[in-house]
């Protein structure tokens, strides 16, 4: 009777799977390409920076030379003990379309990186906004025209895909960039469904009218971590977001080296998720726990050897139609070569999100720097 069950939860979980990976994810996955055609609508390109003097010597040139005809960058530098303020005041007075914020530590916000993006924000001189990180680079000269193409009278919201570059012969690379593929093939999915939930701050872009609509960051500035993710979780919804995820908007960033630095990554990530929508909420807790459940009731019946044949079939089934959905989507955001460790990777990540969530119970992560 008790295997019966299990059994039947089995087969339960793995319907729930199906569903996410066939009909949600696969809004995405499955998707046709579409040709948009550039606006070209006046854009401001936002980036704030904290001590971050080698990359901004390295990826500015790549934001300066973008092939779009109207745009601004407007350069954060966000109480910096480094050369970062004095690289921006230099290619301010070299550029006549770069624009830069001086902010200085205050006592109620110190080192929120909300309140400093919200300077940027009020300075820029554009309606449409645009935003990647200091430690992140364009993928093309034409990033700038296929983020902003996707702009319109109805669409105030445009979510990019934020990739990790790729290191040889690093297993944690192929881990983090897995995660980083189901990550935007879950918001991707879910916004194709009509019901986004959040997007990446390394890529992002929404209209200057939206932000102080619902008054910025005010409902979660005293949470450090959420500028993208909790914003979008905020003001996002059917009508008003797209999706761009060509290769030529792509934004790269250097991915962690250390399984103890990406974990603590992670930690950051996660802790911002308690505080979205209650459906939010319900549908990311559904997902991870019919992945945790299908690894240990698959486990548990194999080891007990009830039903085999069946229990094995459904294994079978779900690793399929899972490799399906996440490889076509692997395919749209170059990740093709995560693919083959998708079972190993899977059972890593659910493990490891189980120990940040009991790791965060028990101590703070710490924020921006």
């Amino acid at each position: 009777m008790v295997f019966t069950i299990l059994l039947i939860a089995l087969v339960t979980v793995v319907g729930i799977q199906f569903i996410y990976y066939i009909f949600i994810f696969g809004r995405f996955s499955f998707a046709k390409k579409t040709t948009i055609s550039p606006v070209k609508i006046p854009i401001s390109v936002i980036v704030c920076a904290k001590n971050e003097e080698e990359n901004i010597k390295k990826f500015f040139p790549i934001l300066i030379s973008q092939k779009y005809p109207e745009y601004e960058l407007v350069l954060i530098d966000d109480a910096s003990t480094d050369d970062t303020l004095e690289l921006f005041e230099a290619y301010e007075k070299k550029y006549p379309n770069v624009k830069v914020v001086k902010v200085e530590n205050n006592e109620t916000f110190w080192g929120n990186k909300k309140y400093a993006l919200t300077l940027g924000i009020k300075a820029a001189k554009n309606e449409h906004l645009l935003f990647t990180d200091a430690d992140c680079f364009p993928n093309s000269e034409n990033w700038i025209t296929t983020m902003s193409s996707h702009f319109s009278s109805k669409k105030d919201i445009v979510l990019g895909y934020g990739a990790y570059e790729k290191i040889k012969n690093s297993f944690l690379n192929k881990i983090i960039r897995f995660e980083t593929l189901l990550t935007a093939t879950q918001y991707f999915g879910w916004a194709k469904s009509g019901k986004p939930y959040m997007g990446v701050g390394r890529n992002l872009a929404y209209k200057k009218e939206l932000f102080f609509s619902v008054g910025g960051f005010v409902n979660h500035m005293k949470i450090r971590s959420g500028d993208d993710d909790l914003f979008i979780n905020e003001v996002s919804n059917k009508s008003n977001t797209a999706t761009c995820y060509t290769p030529e908007s792509f934004t790269y960033s250097e991915p962690k080296k250390t399984f103890k630095n990406w974990f603590n990554q992670k930690r950051r990530h996660v802790s911002t998720a308690k505080l979205y929508s209650g459906f939010d909420r319900f549908q990311l807790a559904l997902f991870y726990f019919s992945q945790l459940l299908f690894i240990m009731l698959s486990v548990l019946l194999l080891l007990f050897e009830y039903r085999w044949m069946l229990v094995l079939g459904l294994i079978i089934f779900r690793y399929i139609f899972a490799w399906i959905s996440i490889g076509y989507a692997a395919g749209k955001l170059n990740e093709k070569d995560t693919l083959p460790w998708f079972p190993v990777i899977e059972l890593i990540l659910i493990f490891t999100q189980l120990n940040v969530f009991f790791t965060n119970l028990f101590s703070k992560p710490v924020h921006w720097k």
